[in-house]
């Protein structure tokens, strides 16, 4: 999950709870990385955050409740890759593989994306992607994003 408007620790926080709340255990949290904005530059560094959940949801209901969350935190859609309160992604679930118009896990961009792989990695190092038969600590080896990701 991550953000760059408002206090992005404290909706970190916020999102956290609701996640608690309405979808499962936390069962692990990452540190919390700044990273430049990926995707459309001109605005705010973003902080990020990797959970590690326990729930008994299935995928699509995590996915409405996690977008449930979102809206009730204020999270606008105005512009793609633009700035936002807050953004929950469901980046795995197990090894599980979905493909539904709303939904892909695992997330078909995360071998892309550093600002998400470095929060897994201090997580789940070893996780293998179900697709690309590589663990978390190789696509980030392997990533070729340029944005660096600082622990905060």
């Amino acid at each position: 999950m991550g953000g760059n408007e408002g206090n992005s620790h404290a909706y970190l926080e916020e999102a956290a709870a609701n996640i608690r709340r309405q979808c499962g255990e936390i069962m692990q949290r990452s540190s919390v990385y700044v990273t430049a904005a990926w995707g459309k530059k001109d605005q705010p560094d973003f902080l990020n955050q990797a959970l590690l959940l326990y729930t008994l949801l299935d995928p699509p209901a995590l996915l409405a409740s996690l977008l449930n969350i979102e809206e009730k935190m204020g999270r606008k859609r105005r512009e793609k890759f633009g700035p936002r309160v807050i953004d929950i992604d469901i980046l795995f679930f197990n090894q599980s593989v979905v493909d539904l118009p709303q939904l892909k896990i695992p997330h078909p961009e995360i071998q892309h994306r550093r600002f998400a792989l470095t929060p897994m990695a201090e997580l789940a190092p070893d996780l293998e992607h179900p697709v690309l038969h590589k663990t978390i600590r190789q696509l980030l080896l392997e990533c070729g994003d340029p944005l660096n990701v600082k622990k905060i």
